[in-house]
């Protein structure tokens, strides 16, 4: 079932093979393929900007969704959040809009969605997507990097925050580089306001401290064996200063996947999409277009 969103896309589900319900906006009226936006650990089918509305804009079908147990998304009862069960659901609403298109989608994934859609495509289901774009993720990651994300999703993952002028603050020092908003109705989509009047990540904590915790359990694939068994199209987009990817980590991706291309954002951390959405679009726009024609017909 669709409804009408605020920002000119329907909002729907997809139901994965567990059951699962994944909250989606999508912009349907475009050609085929579609092309589907998976957020980043801690982040929300909001975090795009208006990466989503300029795809559509160009001509494309797009659905971005939240991850599970992100947003509006499901929770899972058993609270399992092994990497592979995030490429699981990627493979099913890839296979939804195949069915529907007749055409693989394209996928760009961002960090932690672009790892779900890495395993999916080069492990678990060759030929779930047409064409692959990785945003500020690679194989192998800086741990430094990594130690500092976490560190900020634990920060205040019990407490809160008592305004959202608070937790704009909590972001605007996690993020320097990036100028504070003034206008924080963007940041309400990522927060959720409780019973006692604090705001909360839009996150399930169970992410980091349920029974089954991200990354608590070795994929049967490793990362790097997905990347060498990629046969599609693959865009890996860096920002220039992130601490997650780094130029080495990057060349090691190019690597495995030779046939790759490559672009490199500056004035942008990990979080690429936010921090220069103009110029990530942009590229993200291109290769789309030029993407071989049986990629993009349907």
């Amino acid at each position: 079932m669709t409804a009408p969103t605020s920002r000119g896309a329907t909002s729907t589900t997809f139901t994965t093979r567990s059951g699962l319900q994944l909250a989606a906006d999508v912009w349907p009226d475009g050609a085929a393929p579609s092309v589907v936006l998976i957020h980043g650990g801690g982040q929300t089918r909001h975090s795009w900007g208006g990466t989503g509305a300029a795809l559509a804009a160009s001509g494309r079908r797009v659905v971005a969704y939240d991850q599970r147990g992100h947003g509006d998304s499901g929770r899972p009862a058993d609270r399992d959040y092994a990497h592979v069960l995030f490429a699981d659901d990627c493979v099913d609403v890839c296979a939804t809009l195949t069915e529907r298109d007749g055409v693989a989608p394209v996928v760009v994934g961002a960090s932690l969605g672009g790892l779900a859609a890495l395993m999916a495509e080069g492990s678990i289901a060759h030929g779930s997507a047409s064409a692959l774009v990785l945003v500020d993720i690679t194989p192998r990651m800086e741990p430094a990097g990594v130690d500092r994300i976490v560190g900020f999703m634990l920060d205040r993952i019990d407490d809160g925050f008592g305004t959202l002028d608070e937790a704009a603050d909590a972001i605007a020092d996690y993020q320097p580089h990036r100028p504070r908003p003034t206008d924080l109705r963007g940041l309400a989509k990522n927060l959720r306001l409780g019973d006692d009047g604090r705001w909360r990540w839009h996150w399930d904590p169970d992410l980091f401290r349920g029974p089954h915790p991200l990354g608590a359990r070795k994929a049967a694939h490793t990362f790097e064996e997905a990347a060498s068994r990629l046969r599609i199209p693959t865009l890996l987009v860096r920002g220039r200063q992130s601490d997650l990817v780094s130029e080495e980590t990057a060349r090691e991706f190019l690597a495995l996947c030779p046939d790759a291309e490559f672009v490199d954002v500056s004035g942008a951390g990990h979080m690429v999409a936010g921090d220069r959405n103009d110029v990530f679009t942009a590229a993200v726009v291109d290769f789309v277009d030029r993407l071989p024609t049986q990629a993009t017909s349907g």
